[in-house]
């Protein structure tokens, strides 16, 4: 992938606290994938031009944070996945992980294929789609979401792709408390436990200053983790495997391109 011209600069050097987050012989790889950020993601229009300068600790950090937080050896989706945040990101710095990247629009799917070719990723699959059309057909471990919509619509588009002792991850900031209100006739339909809210901070490079708060030092996220009631009696079609069937992906990964 070519960066375009008039892009100069770019994201920058990883600061330290994106180090300690991903595997140290990941490194090339994330900064390659913050720089593609900064350039061509810029000029399709993936990210706005003023998150640039913020763009390791606004978004490649946060989304570090929720890697964190993920099992071991999972079969992962990110739905409306657009450049990559989180599923990109999880991908880096969890290669135990196999994340699937799902996104319904042409010229994001693009990038997502270019960026998984240039970043050499094997354990990463883009599929065109949306997210209700592999309702029946695939089921994960976890499935994640971040800024794609409110809590009550998420759980519709996502929970039927969970399996039953998976979970959704959505990342969530202030407006978790309000989403998860909003969202209680949906969950009580869909027979799904209480949501928990999760606050996820990096651990400290260096020691904190005496007078420092937590707040102003380390970066945080938060989380909406929902998971099923009764795992028992949740009924989910098994025909499309737990996420990890390559032939069912690589038939997807040649469906028509027409449209964006």
């Amino acid at each position: 992938m070519k960066h375009p011209a008039g892009q100069a600069g770019g994201a920058g050097p990883a600061p330290d606290v994106v180090r300690a987050l991903f595997p140290s012989d990941r490194m090339d790889e994330v900064e390659r994938y913050g720089e593609l950020l900064a350039t061509d993601g810029v000029v399709r229009g993936l990210i706005g031009p003023r998150e640039v300068p913020r763009l390791w600790e606004r978004h490649v950090v946060n989304c570090a944070l929720l890697a964190t937080a993920l099992p071991r050896d999972a079969g992962i989706a990110d739905i409306g996945s657009g450049a990559g945040l989180p599923g990109l990101v999880v991908a880096l710095a969890r290669p135990d992980l196999r994340v699937t990247l799902v996104e319904p629009l042409l010229r994001r799917t693009t990038f997502l294929e270019e960026a998984v070719a240039a970043l050499g990723l094997d354990n990463v699959v883009v599929r065109r789609d949306r997210a209700d059309a592999l309702h029946g057909r695939e089921t994960f471990d976890v499935v994640t979401a971040r800024a794609v919509a409110p809590l009550e619509r998420l759980l519709g588009w996502c929970m039927p792709l969970v399996t039953p002792h998976g979970a959704l991850v959505a990342m969530k900031g202030d407006s978790a408390e309000d989403e998860i209100a909003a969202a209680r006739p949906e969950l009580e339909r869909l027979g799904c436990a209480e949501p928990v809210i999760e606050v996820i901070a990096a651990p400290p490079s260096d020691p904190l200053p005496p007078a420092a708060t937590d707040s102003e030092v380390v970066p945080q996220t938060r989380v909406v983790r929902v998971t099923w009631g009764d795992p028992a009696r949740v009924s989910l079609p098994t025909s499309g495997g737990r996420g990890s069937s390559r032939a069912s992906q690589s038939r997807s990964s040649r469906r028509k391109r027409s449209g964006s």
